[in-house]
């Protein structure tokens, strides 16, 4: 088995390279309904597609949420007039050519699919590697359309977007962007509770440009890469236990037992320090509560933008009673400073590259031992 992985792993890197910056031709426009290669979600939980005689219908709502507000759209040919739109419905042209983002999450789909000339349109550029965007943002083929809550709403009108995703659920200032009637589009990819179901909105953004034979395609890889790699560890003899996040503000932010994070330290063969929770978004803890909870994890994850060279001596100046975490005396911090390292901008469409790195430090003896790393490395 590690022969083979030995194998796989250098191929990952090639078809995740490959996939992700071209790998297909762009398709011509083309009705929507009985397009080749037709986006069928298979983990994603927050969208939802069928092809109708009214043409494609995609159906988004919150997947942690039963109750929460649910958005429908019809996708239609762009310049065509669609000859029914099924009530509840909101018409929208596709392919578009012209797109606002919002998160790094959505522009890392963008990104995956060579997509990023449709981008004319981003927010925060702290933590922006991508070498295509910054050489559009310095000739002024995308613009920077200000912050959450401080959008610069001359500014995206002269962009003359198609539409401008946006994460409804998020505290966002999404409502004084209502006045510059342009259709916002939600993007739910940070509400799924799975790796690959997150990864999975590619085949979303597929959908409105057009390109979902391509998305398919990506996605497949990944899928397979991630899939191979979970069977891989799936049969470990022991778990680590682990813990993420960091206190601020006197609160601890963690994911619940059955949130995004918690799925992939269990596919890394891994175990959750919150094994008995049900929550799949977030939690709010004092020190107290995650300490009592932590005696035995061997493992401590942390992302964090850190000015300078991070260091168990700079995590116990922050607060003194780090260094009485077990994850600590053991010297067992997993980390990712997203100063260096394009993780927000790359992480969604690239967990099988994630769930190399953490089964690397969680089972080292699984892969190879020339295995580089790419996000997460155990602190020195």
């Amino acid at each position: 088995m590690k022969r083979w992985l030995s194998l796989l792993l250098p191929a990952c890197v090639l078809l995740l390279a490959v996939s992700c910056r071209g790998g297909a031709s762009k398709a011509g426009v083309s009705p929507v309904a009985g397009r080749a290669g037709a986006v069928a979600p298979t983990y994603a939980e927050g969208f939802r597609v069928s092809y109708t005689d009214a043409g494609c219908l995609v159906d988004i709502q919150d997947p942690q949420r039963e109750e929460s507000q649910s958005f429908h759209y019809l996708l239609v040919p762009a310049g065509s007039k669609p000859a029914q739109v099924p009530e509840g419905y909101t018409a929208l042209e596709v392919p578009v050519s012209r797109i606002v983002c919002m998160t790094s999450l959505q522009l890392s789909n963008f990104i995956c699919l060579d997509e990023l000339d449709r981008v004319v349109g981003i927010t925060s550029t702290r933590h922006l590697f991508n070498p295509e965007m910054k050489e559009r943002l310095a000739d002024g083929r995308t613009a920077k359309i200000g912050i959450e809550g401080n959008f610069d709403n001359e500014v995206i009108l002269g962009l003359d977007p198609d539409l401008i995703l946006i994460s409804p659920f998020k505290r966002g200032g999404y409502e004084a962007l209502k006045g510059v009637d342009i259709p916002l589009i939600p993007h739910l990819g940070y509400k799924e509770t799975t790796p690959l179901g997150q990864a999975e909105w590619i085949k979303f953004i597929g959908l409105l440009t057009g390109e979902e034979e391509k998305a398919n395609a990506v996605f497949a890889g990944i899928e397979e890469r991630y899939n191979a790699l979970k069977a891989l560890a799936a049969d470990v003899a022991e778990r680590p236990v682990v813990l993420s996040g960091e206190l601020h503000g006197g609160n601890w932010y963690v994911g619940g037992g059955r949130s995004f994070l918690a799925q992939i330290f269990r596919d890394a063969g891994g175990a959750y320090f919150l094994p008995d929770d049900e929550n799949s978004g977030g939690l709010n803890l004092d020190f107290e509560t995650v300490y009592s909870q932590t005696a035995n994890a061997r493992y401590w994850r942390i992302v964090n933008s850190y000015n300078g060279t991070f260091s168990y001596d700079a995590l116990k100046a922050e607060d003194a009673r780090y260094a009485d975490l077990n994850a600590f005396r053991e010297k067992g911090v997993v980390y990712c400073n997203m100063r260096e390292k394009p993780f927000y901008e790359n992480m969604p469409v690239q967990p099988d590259v994630v769930l190399a790195d953490l089964i690397h430090i969680f089972h080292p003896e699984l892969l190879p031992a020339d295995y580089q790393p790419v996000f997460y490395e155990l602190l020195p």
